[in-house]
């Protein structure tokens, strides 16, 4: 079966002379980068131009052979969303250019303009911004396939794409342009993109930083200055104050949950690096700024407050002669030259050397000074220079500071129970602790919380775990005062099940110095996050933590964090518990409950969202799920996880990068705007409905789940333990080496059913819950069920994302990953009751939604799958036949082979969707 890359309307020539691209579609980049794609493997492996052409029969190919033939195909995919990506620009522009700002969707322009026509006053905007905190989380869950040097060389592309969009090029430069083009296509040729080692820690901090050196230093700070332009042109006449409200978390280096390798002597280097990557920007921004304000006293008049700044750093310096004699009549440079010395003392400091000059103790000095140059300037008449100039790299201080993110600690209960556990051995001697759940375990946690810390105690006789855990609390309390206090943003403690667990933690914090006070009785310094993951952690939620806020060590400590208890809520879990439909509507009643309870507490309650890539991971269109959580239950504070390809996706390039982040600061204003709102549970019989929904479709979601020889059948049927060998991330795939579908992680568990073609996360059960919906409650139902589609955000959203999933499912496919089953009755009985969900399923979404065909309300998304799937379909194939020659080869060498291609067809299949987990 011949596998469609790209459809050409005659073969294409070398010489060919590459198009202006114009218009806002993809067509005529495609057409570029299929040349090029084209012209290197003419030059490399001329077999593989049938491949392109779609005239190639790969199943016929060596294993070798196809590995190359996989390889051409993900290479093509990355062009495709280049291509996609530069298109969006370009339609951005051209609405902005024709229609003026305030006609783009998601810009503060907009939200802005409708504020104003509904008459918000100026106060209420400010008021928000003074309260606004955003935060996406760069985790290092493995959902990334690409290395950075890959991701490097598609970033290039990307470059040159958009240079070969501007009509002033000679053919002679066009030509040039191409060349570069194929270059560095032909170097992602010969690089490859597999991991041929398993990750390290180390290396998913290069990742990470990587995205903030190629844009989010630079498109931050001017996100938030579109931010202010938006708000001066809506409202003329009032002055705003625009604080950094929107920064960037980060889990990499700082995530212990179920990886061993991450160890607080890792954290500790995650810390310097990232505060290396922070200086470094600033001390080049800074060394920019001296090259730049070459202004004379003999032309400009230097204002007193500013001479006296001047001569102050002159002083501390110790070189002010040397520094005068350099930059003689140019106060300003001399500043900047003093300013720069203290940066490069700062970085000398976190390196571990002992800098001679002054430096700087925290990001604060550093943000004092920028500002005394810009007050400068301005009394100097030279307000412009101060705006356009020194602000951005002051804001950039103020956001990034000196850790450039805020790094969250995460751990599991599991863990930290083990560490109460020894130190209640080492205070009591023989004999076990009380048992978790008794009054006398609660008892003890509490009577350590309110004694005096004894600094003196030793910690050497512990087990080498808990003193890990130990040490990795200690790191915050002496990283805080030596780097940046700031450094850290919260510890998440997963599988959160109980108030003593949350209790727990502020104990081991207590224990390692981290409270504010020397007693260690009155404020903890740490955010202490409970993640509630599973449906049943979702129900006790709210329960929880009305006990947890009657605890008065942490009302104090909340009350000095902001006085705001975040709690995050997962998404990947509770779908892989109960299903989507399930997951969906427990999250949004939790946040409901929670976001009442702290309004009845005096306590807001802030989410943190912990959504993947995938649909059934959390990862919907920005907008849309953001109207559809809760009224009432964001005010202006909302943190979520980005991971993996989702980061690569949004901030790989600079100006996609802008726009995600101005769509989502910009949904966030809007929705907390929106007060308490309408749309979702105000609309007549939305939670009865959703509660009948939810019941009914997790109900047949779990009867699959408890199928006899579901594991056996998701093992055999599914490349399942062969993700493992991508190499993509640094932790194991199981929390605790069990092989139980309990333990499995929900990424890998959704990795693999897409995979596989079957995509159940995203779909299964969803249509046995509108039939018995529509059994019970007849045409009555169905109405309710229509005007819940129309009104209700929320089941929207959830019916949307079904249809759209539904769409990469293709039942002839999966029964062919099904026939790798060996037991034929596990096969059979489990395939018929996901074919028979899938019919299901259609017909009820359909039903409801009056559509006539999956997802015909989202013709971008079908048009940009039907160019996909063609080639997904094959590889999709191919990938069941390697499977079957992975598991049976005994031949070293040509399991290997065999190997390589199918890793190939893993990353051809998950670049083509767009997601891994």
């Amino acid at each position: 079966m011949p596998t469609t890359l790209h459809a050409t309307p005659s073969a294409p020539v070398t010489g060919f002379a590459p198009p202006v691209i114009t218009g806002t579609s993809s067509e005529g980049a495609l057409d570029i980068l299929f040349q090029a794609l084209l012209d290197v493997a003419r030059r490399h492996d001329p077999e593989l131009e049938t491949v392109l052409h779609g005239t190639a029969d790969i199943s016929r190919f060596s294993p070798e052979m196809l590995a190359r033939a996989l390889q051409v195909q993900g290479i093509w995919f990355q062009l495709i969303s280049i291509a996609e990506q530069n298109a969006a620009m370009r339609r951005r522009r051209h609405t902005e250019r024709t229609e003026g700002r305030a006609a783009l969707g998601g810009s503060f322009a907009k939200v802005f303009a409708e504020a104003r026509a509904r008459g918000i006053a100026p106060d209420r905007i400010q008021a928000l911004l003074k309260d606004l905190r955003i935060r996406p989380t760069i985790t290092a869950h493995p959902t990334e396939g690409k290395r950075v040097t890959v991701l490097e060389k598609f970033r290039r592309i990307y470059l040159v794409l958009r240079e070969l969009e501007m009509p002033r090029w000679t053919d002679r430069e066009r030509n040039g342009l191409m060349n570069e083009l194929r270059d560095q296509i032909e170097l992602v040729w010969m690089t490859g993109e597999l991991h041929l080692e398993k990750a390290t820690v180390e290396r998913e901090v290069a990742w990470g930083l990587h995205f903030f050196d190629e844009s989010l230093f630079e498109m931050l700070p001017e996100t938030l200055e579109s931010l202010e332009e938006s708000l001066r042109e809506t409202y003329p006449d009032t002055a705003f104050t625009v604080p950094p409200f929107f920064q960037f978390g980060s889990w990499i280096g700082g995530d212990r949950d179920g990886n061993p390798f991450v160890t607080a002597a890792v954290t500790r280097t995650t810390l310097q690096r990232n505060a290396l990557a922070s200086l470094s920007r600033y001390q080049d921004g800074v060394r920019e700024l001296g090259r730049t304000l070459s202004l004379t006293e003999r032309t400009l008049p230097v204002p007193p407050g500013f001479r006296e700044a001047l001569s102050a750093q002159l002083a501390e310096s110790g070189q002010a002669r040397a520094i005068e004699r350099r930059n003689p009549g140019e106060p300003y440079r001399q500043y900047l030259t003093c300013v720069l010395r203290k940066i490069e003392a700062t970085i000398a400091r976190n390196e571990g050397e002992h800098p001679s000059g002054p430096d700087y103790p925290s990001a604060d000095g550093l943000i004092e000074d920028l500002r005394v140059l810009e007050r400068g300037l301005a009394d100097a008449q030279c307000e412009a220079l101060a705006r356009d100039l020194v602000r951005p790299v002051r804001r950039m201080v103020e956001i990034f500071r000196f850790s450039t993110v805020r790094l969250d600690l995460r751990e599991n209960t599991t863990r930290t129970t083990d560490t109460l556990r020894a130190l209640w051995k080492q205070e009591n001697g023989d004999g076990e602790p009380p048992a978790l759940d008794s009054p006398q375990w609660r008892t003890w946690l509490e009577a350590g919380l309110a004694r005096p810390r004894n600094p003196e105690r030793s910690f050497e006789n512990l087990p080498d775990a808990a003193r890990e855990t130990l040490a990795t609390f200690a790191l915050v309390a002496e990283m805080r005062e030596n780097l940046d206090r700031e450094a850290f943003g919260a510890f998440v403690l997963s599988m959160t099940r109980s108030v003593p667990d949350i209790l727990g933690a502020y104990l081991l914090a207590k224990e390692a110095g981290v409270f504010l006070d020397a007693s260690g009785t009155e404020i903890c310094a740490l955010p202490i996050v409970p993640l509630f993951e599973t449906i049943d952690d979702l129900r006790a939620a709210p329960a929880i933590m009305r006990d947890l806020l009657g605890v008065p060590v942490v009302r104090r400590s909340t009350r000095w964090q902001g006085g705001v208890q975040e709690v995050m809520i997962g998404y990947s879990d509770s779908n892989k518990d109960g299903g989507f439909v399930a997951a969906n509507w427990e999250l949004y009643k939790a946040q409901s409950k929670l976001t009442r309870l702290g309004q009845e507490l005096g306590v807001p309650i802030a989410f943190f969202h912990g959504r993947g890539g995938s649909v059934s991971r959390g990862g919907v269109p920005t907008h849309r799920g953001i109207a559809a959580q809760p009224p009432g239950s964001i005010r202006g504070r909302f943190r979520i996880t980005e991971q993996g390809e989702v980061v690569s996706f949004k901030y790989a390039n600079r100006g996609t990068a802008a726009y995600q982040m101005e769509l989502l600061a910009a949904s966030v204003f809007e929705h907390a705007l929106a007060g308490d709102g309408t749309g979702n549970g105000s609309v007549a019989g939305h939670d009865d409905a959703l509660e009948a929904l939810a019941g009914a479709s997790r109900a047949a979601y779990v009867n699959l789940l408890n199928t006899e020889g579901l594991v056996d059948y998701f093992q055999a049927a599914s490349p399942l333990d062969e993700i493992a060998l991508l190499n993509i991330g640094s932790r194991p795939a199981r929390r605790f080496g069990a092989r139980s579908l309990s333990d499995l992680r929900a990424i890998p568990w959704v990795f693999a059913w897409s995979q596989n073609r079957h995509v159940i996360t995203g779909w299964y059960g969803v249509g046995s819950g509108l039939a018995s919906f529509l059994d019970v409650r007849g045409r009555e139902g169905e109405a309710t069920l229509k005007r819940l589609f129309a009104d209700s955000r929320v089941l929207r959203l959830v019916l949307d994302e079904v249809e759209k999933t539904l769409l990469m499912v293709d039942l002839d496919i999966a029964r062919a990953y099904a026939g790798l089953v060996p037991d034929a009755g596990i096969r059979d009985r489990i395939f018929s009751a996901i074919e028979a969900e899938y019919a299901l399923t259609r017909e009820m979404v359909l039903r409801v939604s009056g559509g006539s065909e999956l997802a015909e309300r989202f013709p971008l998304f079908r048009d940009r799958l039907k160019g996909r799937l063609p080639t997904i379909n094959q590889v999709s194939r191919e990938q069941v036949e390697l499977l079957a020659r992975f598991r049976s080869e005994t031949d070293e060498d040509r399991k290997e082979a065999v190997k390589s291609a199918l890793l190939l067809s893993i990353n051809c299949i998950a670049v083509g969707f767009g997601a891994t987990g």
